[in-house]
């Protein structure tokens, strides 16, 4: 191996010792790496990753409370906010890793962007209204009113994550990425692909895997009456391959191609599953709904 010049050396020891923060990068590090390897500098500080608090730092106070009520409410939403669910999803199963994840829909890349027009029912929207759309198409259930004290906790919940993102700035890792394709998509393909990736966790027939105890699922279904709706944003072709391309399957995020994964999107759209709480039977007489 060719040896640096002594000059060069000292120069790029003098770049590593002046950043004072690392990360880990987003990007899956080779089996034959170390963790040390695949360490990242922070130089830029136009670098907007951002790695949200721990739940050791939430305060002890009343905020505190709040705080870990939603977060509670976030990861077992079937025990916390039962009233409000209508299938047997949690937060947690979308915005996956309690909502930390870059590229699952992470929270603190969320919060600090609202109010945000919405091609969904084209107007802004505040926080509180995208989470109700949240519980009304993703857990096919009922909007929490404002003062109730299952918003108040999301709500305290999210701020808490994201209390140091500078507001209106859109972060890395915001939403889920892109799934480029190179055909149209297939829900053939996608299904020889669901068989084969998927339906270990989730089942052959999509209704996932009941936790021992009962109370909710091991591995959430994909579709049938417990899955979320026809309006939810997985249930978008885009969104849904997004998703699926960055974590599916667990532990193996990016290693679909976003053909793949456009066309697993596609199979899972075209299954059956929870209608569109916006669609019933005089919706033949109104014009196309809004899909954003």
């Amino acid at each position: 191996m060719k040896r640096l010049p002594l000059t060069l050396v000292l120069i790029a020891t003098a770049g590593l010792a002046a950043a004072q923060d690392v990360r880990i990068s987003l990007t899956r590090p080779e089996v034959t790496l170390s963790t040390h390897v695949t360490k990242v500098f922070i130089a830029d500080p136009k670098d907007k990753l951002f790695v949200p608090p721990r739940v050791s730092e939430i305060p002890n106070n009343a905020y505190g409370d709040l705080v870990r009520l939603g977060r509670n409410i976030f990861v077992d939403t079937q025990h916390y906010a039962r009233r409000y669910v209508g299938n047997g999803l949690n937060c947690s199963n979308c915005h996956i890793g309690e909502g930390r994840t870059p590229g699952a829909m992470p929270l603190w890349a969320a919060y600090n962007i609202y109010p945000l027009y919405r091609g969904k029912n084209l107007r802004a929207n505040s926080f509180p209204e995208r989470i109700g759309e949240c519980f009304r198409y993703s857990l096919n259930g009922l909007v929490p009113t404002r003062d109730s004290i299952e918003m108040k906790a999301l709500i305290a919940y999210a701020q808490w994550l994201s209390a140091t993102v500078p507001m209106r700035q859109v972060m890395t890792g915001r939403g889920v990425p892109g799934a480029p394709t190179v055909r149209e998509p297939s829900p053939d393909r996608g299904e020889i692909i669901y068989r084969y990736q998927c339906a270990i966790c989730h089942g052959h027939n999509g209704a996932g895997v009941k936790r021992a105890d009962g109370a909710g699922y091991q591995f959430p279904p994909l579709w049938g009456s417990d899955s979320y709706d026809k309006g939810a944003g997985l249930n978008k072709l885009r969104t849904g391959a997004g998703f699926i391309r960055a974590n599916m399957p667990p532990g193996k995020g990016f290693s679909l191609s976003g053909q793949d994964a456009m066309d697993v999107s596609l199979y899972l759209h075209l299954q059956d599953r929870p209608w569109d709480p916006r669609i019933g039977w005089f919706s033949v007489f109104m014009s196309e709904l809004a899909d954003g």
